[in-house]
């Protein structure tokens, strides 16, 4: 299966690289962009039309593949899939720790991309009015009682999708934790995966908006 990795605030796509290592060693092949600005100052909308582009290179038309996102890559991968119809190749989407319904820490943060993370901002209020689009995905969210960036942590469930707790003690920590490789290839598993890889496997491929 292919996937897609969505990386979180002022993050780079190295920091799937362990998540990377253990899915193209199961046979998937991974790619991991790294998103400009890393901040998202422009908005969450801006990086996920930058992620699409980057889909759109490097994937053929209706090549599946799934999504993980984590924190901040989140909502950027929901937009995508949502409001910018991506959701059609992709059976699974993965949401690691990500502030479904905002959190505290983006107040302490100035540029777009932290106001769109704020609770009841416009960005989540379109995103939840668009929701239906997630339809016909399999929905799988990740969350630490423990996470200090994402407040409270249960911001980072979704309406009806049940949450699969890891015991990560630092919100960075969720990305090496061995629960959550464990069960990301589980569920992969369980997907018809692609007959061939249909793009080289990339990590940290930096990308900007030209």
């Amino acid at each position: 299966m292919n996937v897609v990795f969505v990386h979180g605030f002022w993050d780079t796509g190295n920091v799937f690289r362990r998540l990377h290592r253990e899915l193209t060693a199961a046979g998937h092949t991974c790619f991991a962009p790294t998103l400009h600005p890393r901040d998202g100052r422009r908005g969450l909308a801006d990086l996920a039309r930058t992620l699409a582009g980057c889909i759109d290179h490097g994937l053929p038309p209706a090549a599946p593949f799934a999504v993980v996102g984590f924190s901040m890559g989140c909502l950027v991968a929901r937009y995508y899939l949502q409001n910018l119809r991506g959701g059609r190749c992709v059976p699974a989407f993965f949401a690691i720790s990500g502030p479904m319904r905002g959190t505290a820490t983006a107040y302490l943060y100035p540029g777009r991309g932290a106001r769109d993370m704020r609770y009841g901002s416009d960005f989540l209020r379109e995103l939840n009015a668009a929701s239906p689009a997630l339809e016909g995905i399999q929905l799988h969210t990740y969350y630490t009682p423990f996470d200090l960036i994402i407040l409270p942590p249960g911001s980072s469930h979704l309406p009806g999708v049940r949450p699969t707790r890891i015991g990560s003690l630092l919100h960075p920590w969720m990305l090496t934790s061995p629960q959550l490789a464990a069960d990301i290839l589980q569920k992969l598993a369980r997907l018809e995966p692609a007959p061939r890889p249909s793009f080289k496997a990339f990590v940290g491929d930096d990308v900007r908006r030209l």
